[in-house]
């Protein structure tokens, strides 16, 4: 998939926090973290192929973008001691 769409490193990091958060439990649900980044490498090739069309991203730079915030916004709030 790498040489497909380039690296996707994000998802691996986001979705389990994503699907801890939908499931609301305490330890992280496997399927459901699966899920969510199916569901998250789905969407960002959907905006990839058509923000900028008819240019298309490469996958990689959409996850890139909108998780690494969403990470950012995890390790702040979690040095402030809430979970």
């Amino acid at each position: 998939m790498t040489g497909a769409a380039g690296p996707v490193d994000f998802v691996a990091l986001m979705a389990p926090q994503i699907a801890l958060r939908l499931a609301r439990g305490a330890q992280i649900p496997l399927l459901c973290s699966a899920l969510t980044g199916a569901v998250a490498v789905v969407l960002a090739d959907l905006l990839a192929r058509r923000l900028l069309a008819p240019t298309e991203l490469p996958v990689g730079v959409v996850t890139a973008l909108v998780g690494a915030p969403y990470l950012m916004w995890l390790l702040i709030r979690s040095r402030r001691g809430g979970s």
